[in-house]
């Protein structure tokens, strides 16, 4: 399958990411070339996580829980830094980026991804799933807020120590229109009434 960046950007790091993981046995699509704007990869068959959650009735907290393992299983890699307290990081863990496969959930879109700490990677998605839930006109709140619930104690470690990370780098991504944005603090609220 090929995936072409529309912005004309160099696939590079993003390919070697996935190609890092997925040799270390993660479920990340394998790469089999990368060239400028250009990278070909695994093509992977079945629905994304949302999907399977909103249409064919594949329970929420499930869902959460399913996001919660692969943080557990991508920190437990080395980070390609060496740094010991240094994790990979996906950095936009989201049910929109996980496709329910015949092997497994598989993770996609790795263009975010970087080293550094757990909890941040944890707490990001925290955020994104706060921001449908605290959103009642989301035809997926109800949900998002059933994932949130099960993920955030599924994924361990200390989030909460991170949120302020997590929300200022969900506030710096230029994807987010205004009405997203003005969801953060409530979001951000959202996740720090959770328990953790």
């Amino acid at each position: 399958m090929l995936r072409r960046y529309r912005d004309g950007g160099d696939v590079t790091r993003e390919a070697a990411t996935m190609a890092y993981v997925h040799a270390l046995g993660f479920p990340a699509p394998a790469v089999h070339s990368a060239t400028g704007p250009d990278l070909v990869m695994e093509r992977l068959d079945g629905p994304i996580l949302r999907e399977a959650v909103s249409a064919h009735g594949h329970d929420a907290a499930e869902a959460g829980r399913v996001l919660a393992d692969l943080h557990t299983r991508l920190h437990a890699l080395p980070a390609r830094s060496g740094h010991p307290d240094e994790r990979v990081l996906h950095l936009d863990l989201h049910p929109e980026n996980v496709v329910l496969t015949d092997r497994g959930p598989v993770l996609i879109d790795w263009t975010n991804a970087a080293d550094g700490p757990a909890d941040l990677d944890v707490a990001l998605s925290a955020v994104i799933l706060a921001q449908v839930a605290v959103n009642p006109a989301h035809a997926f709140a109800t949900v998002a807020e059933a994932m949130l619930a099960a993920f955030l104690p599924a994924a361990g470690g200390r989030p909460l120590r991170m949120l302020e990370r997590a929300v200022a780098r969900r506030g710096a991504d230029p994807t987010m229109t205004p009405a997203e944005l003005g969801l953060l603090d409530a979001a951000a609220a959202r996740v720090t009434a959770l328990p953790s």
